[in-house]
């Protein structure tokens, strides 16, 4: 399979797949959160920490301007945003690869063109405009094994689950 793509009709149906993503994460991986400004990135990182045991009542904000927030979840949540970063330097100098390394669940916007900084073998969420969506393609081997896994749960949820190709 090369590709999940999901309707997100409402904030509901993006907490919904935020919650099928959750139990599949694993220690150290890469989630890269893709999309133009305002297509939902930043809500999903907040309803998937808050699927992975965040409290309800702590807020997940943009961490536009403190390049990364942390949060103590079922797994250590290290969320990104690297839109102001110009250099793997810059990516570099914030050590999100070694925390990586430790075990924490990188959950990053704007960080395709960074990959490589941050370890490679992402899984991607990319989020679209018109229909409302999100496509999840498989970019490498981990990838590949997180649609393998996220496709039968999808399923159980047919009116999110859109296409599957590939």
């Amino acid at each position: 399979m090369s590709t999940l793509e999901f309707l997100l009709s409402s904030e509901l149906d993006t907490e919904r797949l935020a919650a099928l993503v959750a139990p599949l994460l694993e220690a150290g991986d890469l989630l890269v959160l893709s999309g133009d400004l305002g297509a939902g990135k930043t809500y999903f990182a907040g309803a998937l920490c808050h699927a992975l045991g965040l409290p309800a009542d702590e807020a997940v904000t943009s961490p536009t301007f403190s390049l990364v927030s942390e949060y103590q979840t079922s797994h250590l949540v290290l969320h990104a945003d690297l839109y102001r970063l110009e250099t793997a330097a810059d990516v570099f100098e914030l050590g999100l690869w070694e925390r990586r390394s430790d075990g924490a669940v990188l959950v990053v916007e704007w960080g395709l063109p960074f990959v490589a900084e941050l370890g490679g073998d992402p899984i991607v969420l990319h989020f679209g405009f018109e229909p409302r969506r999100a496509s999840a393609p498989a970019h490498g081997p981990r990838a590949g094994r997180f649609l393998d896994a996220l496709l039968p749960r999808a399923r159980s949820q047919s009116d999110l689950l859109v296409t599957v190709s590939g």
